[in-house]
């Protein structure tokens, strides 16, 4: 079987006072504290969200 790549994703910043669609995409990733940790595959749509967070999250293979 092949294996899919994963990324881990955590959020290091809060989401207070951020721009709506970037809470939104990083609820969309799971992430709604600081500290939450988020496991996702690694493909296009994965990291596009997180070209746009870039400055809030810490991301790990």
């Amino acid at each position: 079987m092949s294996e899919v790549s994963t990324l881990k994703i955590r959020l290091e910043k809060s989401l207070i006072g951020r721009n709506k669609k970037h809470i939104a995409t990083a609820n969309s990733l799971g992430l709604r504290k600081i500290g939450d940790v988020s496991v996702q595959p690694k493909n296009d749509a994965t990291m596009g969200k997180i070209a746009k967070i870039t400055y809030l999250i810490s991301v790990e293979e």
